[in-house]
């Protein structure tokens, strides 16, 4: 077990490429000899990246410890407990000294928040330990007294702020409910902690009162943000009885279990939205976790399918937690939550899900998120069952100051540019819906512009018509962001082709306003977060002009029949079909 306090995990990235560094081995305590490696041949050794391991590694070793309380192996998970708190009463009196300014500090760590992280684990495999006897678990007590403390300090700092709808305010509530119980459960006492850490004014249930929108997106509209405060309530909600929770809480856990279920593809994949890992092992073990626990509140089948690529992904790195997590509740599970529709609009967070004929498409429009929020309005993403064909390409680990303001970019989306500039942080609007189709606008991204897109679901391909339009002419262009291989051909007098390749093939027709000329532009560009150095093919339609439709139609390979034709005329996008069957489609509705 490393001997240093920890720092900020987000440093542990190659200063060259971006990616997220090797972990190496995170339980021997030791950082790698020669430097962390990167996947493209760095190996890097500085204080920060020394500082970003040892989180890793304190946090490795706590859901370890876990991990042996569940399985029995009760010599070692004491003895890993024990050292902890030796650890933690030698370095951890003061608050972190060399966290940065804007953080707030932790003891252990440079946040509170991977100080809250850290404790829950801790807190959640004495409580299992307890459960089979408590004679060597009492020299824990002040140890995890201590936790408790420094949970309730870091919450008074935060809510004092006025920060109580803060995902921080999630974590420092599990801390608190994890530690005390735990606490409570060594010295054989019941835990009289539930007014301070669930139901007072600064707890659980007030904090997802506040930072849960009435479509049941936490407010940032982040996926891994989401499920972060989603996985904290389900752990600090261990022992209840579902029936007993206030009715109100019950239904935004729900909710907040549906916003999951609907943006989920038939094959598991969870969107990346906004801030947040692309991909990563301990992602994967997050979202097994999370599925683990949510099955046993509100069962959603779409959320089998998400734990299922989780374990494909992880292999031998799973450490099979989250089949040991069974009777988390004192009851029974809730009724199971019934299947999303075709078309599923998220008001508050703005978001539009839309599914059918083998796509998945998600259409952002709502508001920027504050911190971990993209400047991505009216991007459109597109995926198949297990294929990411135009996903949103999530975040890099924050200290890479470039990739990350990169990954925030209007650039790095497939949404639309006015003269090759930034979209404003700005929040968009939906238009219209329909059991087929969405339109939503923005009219702030840019001074003087509006952005009009509608996406159709047909009978067995997907419209895209994005209409930009300024008070003078621009230089509008519409984006494509691939994650996968990309075909691009354009076609005499006709449509643009693409053909988008993965576990499934996606063929794409692309063409515009007639009589505006427009410039289809093809070029390198970093491909998804998890390794900015993987290029994939970029694609901007340019044009100049005071308005311009950009109109594109979607079809899955194993969708039928085929389309043969795509036609512009006016406002009017006309689709036939190899069976003769033909379709009209409006801009705007």
């Amino acid at each position: 077990m490393a001997r240093e306090r920890g720092g900020w995990w987000h440093a542990y990235v190659c200063p060259v490429h971006g990616v997220e560094l090797d972990h190496g081995d995170l339980l021997s305590g030791v950082f790698p000899a020669g430097g962390a490696r990167c996947a493209h041949g760095c190996r890097v050794d500085d204080e920060a990246v020394r500082g970003a391991w040892t989180v890793l590694s304190h946090q490795a070793w706590a859901r370890h410890l876990r991990v042996l309380a569940h399985r029995g192996k009760r010599a070692e998970a004491v003895a890993g407990l024990e050292e902890f708190a030796a650890l933690y009463a030698e370095l951890a009196a003061d608050g972190h000294g060399e966290a940065q300014a804007w953080m707030l500090r932790g003891r252990m760590f440079h946040q509170a928040l991977t100080d809250a992280i850290w404790a829950v684990n801790i807190g959640h495999a004495v409580i299992t330990l307890a459960a089979e006897g408590t004679a060597d678990l009492a020299p824990l007590g002040p140890f995890l007294d201590e936790l408790e403390r420094a949970a309730s300090d870091a919450r008074d700092v935060l809510t004092g702020r006025g920060q109580l709808a803060s995902n921080y305010t999630a974590w420092l509530n599990a801390a608190g409910v994890a530690a005390g119980r735990a606490a409570a459960a060594v010295r054989g006492l019941e835990w009289d902690g539930a007014k301070r850490w669930l139901d007072g004014d600064q707890g659980l249930f007030a904090h997802l009162r506040v930072a849960v929108a009435e479509d049941g997106w936490e407010w940032e509209g982040s996926t891994y943000y989401h499920g972060f405060v989603l996985r904290a309530a389900l752990l600090a909600l261990r022992g209840t009885d579902p029936a007993q929770l206030p009715a109100d809480v019950v239904d935004v856990l729900a909710a907040m279990t549906d916003v999951l279920a609907t943006i989920t593809t038939a094959g598991g994949i969870l969107p990346a939205l906004h801030d947040g890992p692309y991909a990563r092992h301990p992602l994967a073990l997050e979202w097994l976790e999370l599925v683990s626990l949510a099955q046993q509140l509100v069962p959603s089948e779409p959320l089998v399918a998400v734990a299922e690529r989780a374990r494909r992904e992880l292999g031998a790195a799973d450490d099979g937690l989250d089949g040991l997590l069974g009777g988390w509740f004192a009851g029974p599970p809730l009724a199971r939550r019934a299947p999303a529709a075709p078309v599923t609009v998220f008001g508050a967070a703005g978001y539009a899900v839309l599914r059918g004929a083998g796509i998945h498409a998600l259409l952002d429009f709502g508001p920027h998120g504050g911190s971990h929020g993209h400047r991505d309005k009216l991007s459109l993403y597109l995926y198949g069952e297990t294929t990411a064909w135009q996903p949103d390409p999530g975040q890099v680990p924050y200290a890479h100051a470039v990739f990350r303001d990169h990954y925030a970019s209007t650039a790095a989306h497939p949404a639309f540019s006015a003269d090759g500039g930034e979209q404003a942080e700005c929040t968009g609007a939906p238009l219209a819906a329909d059991a087929v189709s969405v339109t939503a606008e923005v009219t702030t991204a840019y001074e003087g512009v509006r952005a009009v897109r509608r996406v159709v679901l047909g009978d067995c391909y997907l419209v895209d018509l994005l209409t930009v339009s300024g008070e003078r002419p621009h230089r509008f262009a519409a984006h494509l962001r691939p994650g996968t291989a990309l075909d691009v051909q354009a076609q005499a007098g006709g449509p643009v082709r693409t053909t988008w390749y993965g576990e499934q093939t996606l063929h794409g027709w692309h063409t515009h306003t007639a009589g505006v000329p427009v410039r289809p532009a093809a070029r390198p560009g970093p491909g998804p977060a998890d390794d900015p150095q993987r290029m994939c093919t970029h694609v901007d339609f340019t044009a100049e002009s005071e308005r311009i439709v950009f109109a594109s139609v979607y079809q899955a390979s194993a969708a039928g029949p085929a389309v043969t034709a795509v036609r512009l005329d006016g406002e009017e996008l006309t689709v036939e079909l190899a069976n003769g069957a033909s379709a009209r489609f409006g801009t705007e509705g």
